[in-house]
């Protein structure tokens, strides 16, 4: 019932003027879950800048209530409003939507310029939502937006204010697009905003039927780190998948080179720790008194000498003591340099035995 007395007032408001068209653009029917949240972005024209921004609800514009004003905000848990001078888009967000919030609102400023739309809260499911309405995307590289729905019709992705791609791929502001319809049995429509450039930030809608969902992209510039990735991944007609395997062989490298360099770092550790160990060894071998221990030179003057001389008997004596008798000696101490003293332990004694015959 609603998109019919959408289009009625769309005539009614043409015809009487009162329509604002010119003044102001959103988006014409959004769908929230209950309890869900939504932004409507409002965008007017150049020359509205210093004016007041407000929304209200109500069927005719005339007779609608001010719910909000960007002059005075009162403090709400589930409204509030926002306005950006320099992209020239006032927005509003409402949270925890329920059922009796269903209805039509308006975007106005307070010189006259309007626009509305109609918010139709379901109990189940949304008809078209999206995961996120703000999505972030760098410079050169892409981003994708998942428009999920239930209803039915024709399928397009819209820039806030400007134009519409309705084909497969096809360009938006610089930035080439590619719609895809899921074909899983989920009810997905996948856009791909690719080669981003700066002037790409800003608000778009993707639209099935007659629903729309208003979604916010900003492109950022890419970092050092972003902007090699972007270069390499040109050069060499890189993919996805590819990148994603470069990322998992990086990881497996990484992986082991710890405990390669846990390793190396040991050994290190250990053959320094024993140079130190040999060192103070070393030190401490240094450091002991050597050994004085000395044979005095004295020593030779506790040598005692004697003579030993044969005595013969015959011509052929035997001098086995066995068979020709006793063995007699006579050990005479030589005085060395000193005076005779008697002989201690350890002493060398020489002698000179000779046979005697009995």
């Amino acid at each position: 019932m609603a998109p019919y007395l959408l289009l009625v007032l769309h005539i009614i408001f043409f015809l009487t003027g009162l329509s604002g068209i010119h003044g102001v653009s959103t988006v014409s029917h959004v769908s929230v879950s209950e309890g869900g949240s939504i932004t409507i972005p409002c965008l007017y024209h150049h020359g509205s800048e210093k004016h007041v921004k407000y929304w209200c609800s109500g069927y005719f514009f005339n007779f609608c209530s001010t719910l909000i004003r960007t002059d005075s905000q009162s403090a709400s848990n589930w409204l509030s409003i926002a306005d950006n001078v320099t992209t020239r888009v006032f927005t509003v967000t409402m949270k925890n939507l329920q059922l009796g919030v269903s209805g039509y609102f308006w975007c106005a400023v307070e010189k006259g310029d309007t626009t509305h739309l109609y918010l139709s809260v379901a109990t189940g499911t949304a008809g078209l939502y999206v995961d996120q309405q703000h999505v972030t995307g760098v410079e050169g590289q892409s981003v994708t937006v998942n428009c999920n729905y239930s209803n039915s019709g024709d399928f397009c992705w819209c820039r806030l204010g400007g134009s519409c791609v309705e084909r497969t791929v096809w360009n938006l502001d610089g930035a080439s697009v590619e719609l895809k319809i899921l074909a899983n049995g989920k009810k997905v429509m996948t856009v791909t905003m690719s080669q981003l450039k700066m002037k790409n930030t800003g608000w778009y809608w993707c639209a099935v039927g007659d629903l729309q969902m208003p979604v916010h992209i900003t492109v950022n510039q890419p970092t050092t780190t972003q902007s090699n990735t972007t270069t390499t991944n040109q050069n060499h007609g890189g993919t996805d998948e590819k990148q994603q395997e470069r990322i998992q062989s990086y990881s497996l490298l990484v992986v082991l080179l710890i405990p390669l360099s846990l390793l190396v770092v040991l050994i290190a550790g250990t053959l320094v720790t024993l140079k130190m160990l040999r060192k103070q060894k070393d030190k401490k071998a240094k450091d002991q008194p050597p050994n004085t221990t000395v044979q005095s030179a004295d020593s030779e003057q506790n040598i005692t000498y004697s003579t030993v001389s044969h005595t013969r008997g015959t011509a052929q004596q035997d001098l086995n003591p066995e068979s020709h008798g006793d063995l007699y000696s006579t050990v005479i101490p030589k005085q060395h340099r000193t005076a005779q003293r008697e002989a201690e332990p350890g002493d060398v004694v020489y002698s000179t035995v000779a046979a005697h015959q009995r």
